[in-house]
């Protein structure tokens, strides 16, 4: 550091030309001092100015060369620096600036930037029922047209050549493969039914396809299943062609324009057709899903908004409407369940955010009123009305249960239950009525099963001690009932939703399981003495459980794949190898210390040769890859490019083995240096498969999206000093954005 000096000292330094100019100011001391000049114009307070010291004889550096024929030494210094002004930053700067260049954004990017930068929860809200002044939009992309192949349906041993139109549904069938959950599932039989009786209907009846049996459809298999080889085998200029392609369409049709600015589509391109799969055993799956033309399609826009072009020619819209009181852009039926489908803004828009941020109001309001509609339900538990019976146990089911409401559902539709359909069969009472236990089953929403034996009598409940009531009650509905028939056959979800908004504005069943998810996060995340000492990570697994016994209220389940079950063998497997090799550098530092005799530490081989090879083959087969030509030559590469990754990755698998072996043998502290970073890694291991094995058949990420009050997140984060990203995946962030300013100390009340 520079010694600081005095007014003295610096007066007593000779001045450079250039060292201080009239008017500039200088630091002495840390402070900024303007020469006396500029101080008198500025105050009139008195000043620090230099003290005057007596004038020394200044030789010019041009006399001294004249009489001693050299230039001081330090004047050389300042003429070769003025000779050479900054010739080597000026390369160094441009060097720099070429490896520095600015990222150039694609135009997809740039709307991105835009579209983040308006705040839509800092502007004035429009009126009720009204979600937009004006509205443009540019229509919405459909997918290409079919291009045949040619390839035949073999049935009863003859190959037929089918039409454009034919060999379409026939490749939708082709397509589905053998051992995914529609063909290889017990809904087999009911897929290939529906499929061949939408496939009879497209060929008419003078086909001679007439039994399903007798139709095998390998060729078309055998061709579509090298059209995705080909497809994996595509070269990087080909992936990029693609993606520039994708990005074209989302600038041309994935943003709509909202009261002048830019909004994002959720869902810009039209569903292609196909073979509707549908979700646990649906009764309509394998239905054809047929092509929908713009023709099916309504806008929604401004008045005085340009109608988008129909890319489509030949075709128009079937209407375009101006309804600010709705947020669909464009809308048509669908013909499997002849339900309709919209086109909306995307999750992080400002229509999603409002609907969330409203969600999550109604739910506090429901916190501030929960004692007036617990009292209420609780009256009625003891009524002598029989609905008034039902309505008080719907009600106390939905709050403490969090049953979904549910509703009448038609032969066309999966059979999934809710509280208000629950039906005899659902319920197991045990034998022994002195238990008060029932057993519900049933299917709930996408055909998650929902099980468990409830104990009346032991619920520990806000609501208070009704269980007993409430067991009784449901006693008293099933008296007398067939297996099929309804327990609430008074009540219906309009009946009961008519009730509750009676009770609290804009109240529904509904509100109930927001309210219950959130408040059961915010009561069983830990504060900030329980996380003291802790790690992020351990902070993240604690937050995690919290988010668990939320899902499990919610009901919110995973099938467990085989891939997952996979990959805990295999952390389970680096887990003991990781302890395995703990217990080498143990014994490896009783070798060290000289504890132990005979033996010598075990040294790492020289692997850089096999690596370098290895590496060299993944290089060599992605170039075969990006230079192939002919089919053949791509699939060649596509095999070979697979064959060098796998050896690649079993190499990886030697190299964790070795991975606590040194290259010459290490000293004592070295070795207690990696046994605490083993330390470190079998507990970090450990705690990541404990939190896996936790969450393995629990959906933690539907509560997130849909129920939990994502201020409860934020506002936790903040105050114990977790980044919101472990918590929360980009997506999320984008769509709460308007909850990320909430302060530490927030509350869902």
């Amino acid at each position: 550091m520079a010694k600081k000096r005095t007014l003295q000292e610096l007066d007593d330094e000779p001045r450079k030309e250039d060292d201080v100019t009239d008017g500039a100011a200088m630091e002495v001391d840390g402070e900024e001092v303007q020469s006396a000049q500029d101080d008198a114009k500025v105050s009139s307070k008195p000043k620090r100015v230099r003290k005057p010291v007596a004038p020394k004889e200044i030789v010019s550096p041009v006399k001294e060369k004249k009489a001693t024929g050299k230039l001081p030494a330090n004047s050389k210094k300042a003429a070769e620096s003025k000779q050479a002004p900054k010739k080597s930053n000026i390369k160094n700067e441009a060097t720099d600036a070429a490896s520095k260049k600015k990222k150039e954004f694609t135009k997809f990017e740039k709307l991105e930037e835009a579209r983040k930068a308006f705040k839509w929860w800092e502007a004035e809200d429009l009126p009720e029922g009204i979600n937009w002044k004006t509205l443009e939009q540019s229509g919405i992309l459909f997918p290409d047209l079919y291009k045949r192949h040619g390839k035949p349906l073999i049935y009863d041993g003859v190959a037929m050549v089918l039409p454009s139109e034919h060999e379409e549904i026939a490749s939708f069938y082709a397509a589905m493969p053998e051992d995914g959950p529609q063909l290889g599932g017990p809904s087999r039989e009911t897929f290939q039914k529906n499929f061949f009786k939408d496939f009879k209907e497209a060929l008419g009846e003078a086909s001679e396809i007439k039994e399903f049996s007798k139709c095998d459809f390998s060729s078309i298999r055998s061709h579509l299943e090298l059209q995705k080889a080909l497809k994996k085998a595509a070269t990087s200029d080909e992936k990029a062609a693609a993606k520039a392609i994708k990005e074209q369409n989302a600038v041309a049709k994935g943003y709509a324009i909202v009261d002048g600015r830019l909004e994002k589509m959720g869902n810009f391109t039209m569903e292609p057709p196909g073979l509707f799969r549908g979700r646990g055993d649906h009764p309509l799956t394998g239905t054809l899903k047929r092509r929908t033309f713009s023709d099916q399609v309504s806008l929604n826009m401004s008045e005085d908004a340009a109608v988008p072009k129909c890319d489509l020619p030949g075709r128009h819209w079937a209407n375009v409407q101006h309804d600010p009181a709705v947020t669909w852009l464009c809308a048509w039926t669908e013909n499997v369940n002849t339900s309709n489908k919209y086109v909306m803004l995307a999750a992080s828009s400002s229509f999603k955010g409002k609907s969330d941020r409203d969600k999550y109001g109604k739910a506090i309001q429901l916190y501030h009123c929960i004692d007036k509609v617990r009292k209420d339900y609780k009256s009625k538990l003891t009524s002598a009305d029989k609905h008034d019976r039902q309505l008080g146990v719907a009600m106390w089911v939905i709050d403490v249960l969090a049953l979904r409401v549910g509703g009448e559902k038609g032969d066309d539709e999966a059979d999934t239950v809710g509280c208000c359909s629950l039906r005899l069969e659902h319920l197991h009472f045990n034998p022994d009525p002195d238990t008060f236990e029932i057993e519900l089953e049933f299917l709930g929403k996408d055909s998650m099963q929902f099980k468990q034996t409830i104990n009346f009598a032991a619920i520990n409940h806000p609501s208070g001690d009704v269980g007993k009531d409430v067991y009784r009650c449901f006693k008293s509905f099933v008296a007398g009932k067939k297996a099929t028939d309804d327990v609430f056959d008074t009540l219906d979800p309009t009946i009961l939703n008519k009730h509750l908004s009676s009770l609290m504005k804009g109240l529904s069943a509904k509100v109930f399981r927001t309210f219950n998810a959130s408040i059961t996060l915010q009561k069983e995340l830990p504060d900030a003495e329980k996380l003291e000492g802790l790690t992020v990570a351990e902070k993240v697994t604690l937050y995690n459980d919290a988010n668990r016994l939320v899902a499990i209220l919610c009901n919110h389940q995973k099938t467990v794949s085989k891939a997952v079950e996979t990959q805990f063998e295999n952390l389970y497997g680096k887990l003991e190898t990781l302890k395995s090799q703990r217990d080498d550098l143990k014994k490896w530092l009783g070798l060290s210390n000289g504890k132990k005799s005979g033996d010598k530490i075990p040294l790492k081989p020289d692997d850089a040769d096999l690596i370098e090879k290895l590496t060299a083959a993944v290089d060599d087969a992605q170039k075969m890859k990006d230079t192939a030509q002919s089919v053949e030559e791509k699939l060649a590469a596509v095999t070979a490019l697979d064959a060098a990754k796998a050896a690649q990755k079993a190499d990886q698998t030697r190299r964790f083995n070795v991975s606590h072996m040194y290259k010459t043998t290490p000293n004592a502290a070295s070795l207690e240096g990696r046994i605490t970073a083993w330390d470190e890694k079998i507990a970090k291991m450990e705690l990541d498969i404990k939190n896996r094995d936790d969450n393995k058949d629990v959906a933690l990420g539907t509560s997130k999206i849909n129920y939990m009050d994502p201020r409860i997140s934020v506002a936790w984060c903040k105050r114990n000093e977790v980044p919101i990203d472990k918590i929360f995946a980009r997506t999320l962030r984008d769509k709460f954005n308007w909850a990320m300013a909430v302060p530490p100390d927030w509350k869902f009340e």
